[in-house]
C-alpha cells in the first residue's frame, strides 16, 4: 500500500556547555518538517544524557511554533513518571497544540536502575511497580476517569475529581512502544496504537524483518480495529541523493560502525537491531518494499542518526520528504 503518513524521529542532542542551542536546533527541525509536509515529528526521551530529558516541555514549545504537524514522543519510559502528573502535562500540551499530541510510552524499570533508584524513589524503590499497571493508570487518567475521591466547592476554589484540563481525543492518540510479542498483544488488547522501532526481541527467530512483521500481526490480531489499527514503523534511513561527498563518506562510516550489532541477538533478552538503510532514495525504497513489516503499515517515523550536524539533518529530512517518501507513494500534507 502507498505510504500515507510520514514522520521523523530525533534524539534532540545538545552540548553540555550550551544546551539552549541544541534545543533550539531541535525546534528548528520540527519547523522544517512541517514546511516539508511531514505528517509527524517525534522526539526521543533521554534521562541523564545529552538528549531531550523533558520531551513534553519541548513539544509544548514546538506546539507554539507550528500549526499542523503532529507531535509525538518515542517513547516516554513510565518508570520515571507519576502517571497522574504525566496525564496533566500531556493534556495541557494537547490543548496547547489543539489536538496534535501523540504520546508514545513504554513500561519497565528505569535504565541503570541500581544507580538512580536512590534519587528517583528514595523511600519506595523496593515496592515500585514498573509493569503494565502503571500504564493502565495513565490510560484511565487521560481518558477522564476518576482520579480523586472529592469534587466540588471548597471556599472560593472548585475541585475536580478528574485530570484537568481534560483533552477529548487524546486517549485515541496514545501509542505503546514495544519490541516483544507480549507488548504488541497488550497494546492491541488495550486499544492503543503501536510503535515498532529498529530494536525488537528475537524470541527464537534470528531474522529482524520476520520478528517485526510478527509484532505487527500480533498487535492487530488483538486490537478491536483489526487491520485498521494504527502501527508506525521506525527504521533508520540515510538517503544520500543530495548529500555531498564528505557527507556520504561520514554517513557510510556511521552505518558501517553500527552494522556488526545486527548480526545476531544481543544481551540476555536477545535484542535484535535492524540494519540502517543507506543509499539513494530509489535504493532505500526498494529495500523497504521488500520488508514484510513495511508492507503491513502505511505510517512511518524514520529515525535520524545520532551525532550528526544540523546541516546533515536538514539534508536528510529534505531528501526523505522530496525523494524517498514520494518513491513510496506519499504525498505531502498541505
Amino acid at each position: 500500500m502507498p505510504l500515507r503518513k510520514l514522520g521523523f524521529l530525533t534524539i534532540g542532542q545538545f552540548a553540555e556547555h550550551d544546551p539552549a542551542a541544541g534545543h533550539e536546533a531541535t525546534l528548528e527541525l520540527i519547523e522544517l518538517g512541517e514546511e516539508l509536509g511531514f505528517d509527524s515529528a517525534w522526539v526521543r526521551h533521554r534521562h541523564l544524557q545529552h538528549g531531550i530529558s523533558s520531551p513534553v516541555a519541548v513539544l509544548a514549545a514546538a506546539s507554539q511554533r507550528t500549526r499542523r504537524i503532529a507531535l509525538g514522543t518515542a517513547v516516554i519510559p513510565l518508570g520515571w513518571e507519576n502517571p497522574l502528573r504525566l496525564a496533566e502535562d500531556l493534556a495541557t500540551v494537547d490543548v496547547l497544540s489543539r489536538g496534535r499530541l501523540n504520546p508514545g510510552v513504554s513500561v519497565g524499570a528505569p535504565m541503570h536502575w541500581e544507580d538512580v533508584k536512590g534519587s528517583l524513589y528514595p523511600d519506595t524503590a523496593e515496592v515500585e511497580n514498573f509493569g503494565y499497571e502503571r500504564l493502565e493508570r495513565l490510560l484511565r487518567f487521560v481518558r477522564g476517569e476518576k482520579a480523586a475521591e472529592f469534587a466540588g466547592e471548597e471556599g472560593i476554589e472548585v475541585w475536580s475529581d478528574r485530570v484537568q484540563p481534560h483533552s477529548p481525543g487524546l486517549s485515541e492518540r496514545l501509542w505503546y512502544g514495544g519490541g516483544s510479542l507480549k507488548s504488541a498483544r497488550w497494546a492491541g488488547e488495550h486499544g492503543m496504537n503501536f510503535l515498532t522501532s529498529n530494536v525488537v526481541q528475537a524470541e527464537g527467530v534470528e531474522d529482524f524483518a520476520r520478528v517485526q512483521h510478527a509484532l505487527v500481526r500480533e498487535f492487530r490480531e488483538h486490537h478491536r480495529d483489526g487491520d485498521k489499527a494504527r502501527v508506525s514503523q521506525g527504521l533508520v534511513v540515510v538517503p544520500t541523493d543530495s548529500a555531498s561527498a564528505e557527507q556520504r563518506a561520514k554517513y557510510q562510516r556511521y552505518v558501517d560502525e553500527r552494522t556488526p550489532r545486527t548480526a545476531s541477538p544481543v544481551g540476555p533478552r536477545g535484542m535484535m537491531f535492524a540494519r540502517d538503510l543507506i543509499g539513494t532514495s530509489e535504493e532505500i525504497a526498494r529495500q523497504l518494499r521488500a520488508d514484510p513489516a513495511f508492507r503491513e503499515v502505511d505510517e512511518v517515523a524514520f529515525a535520524l542518526p545520532f551525532s550528526f550536524e544540523h546541516a546533515d539533518y536538514v539534508q536528510l529530512l529534505t531528501d526523505i520528504a522530496t525523494k524517498l517518501a514520494p518513491e513510496l507513494g506519499w504525498q505531502p500534507a498541505s
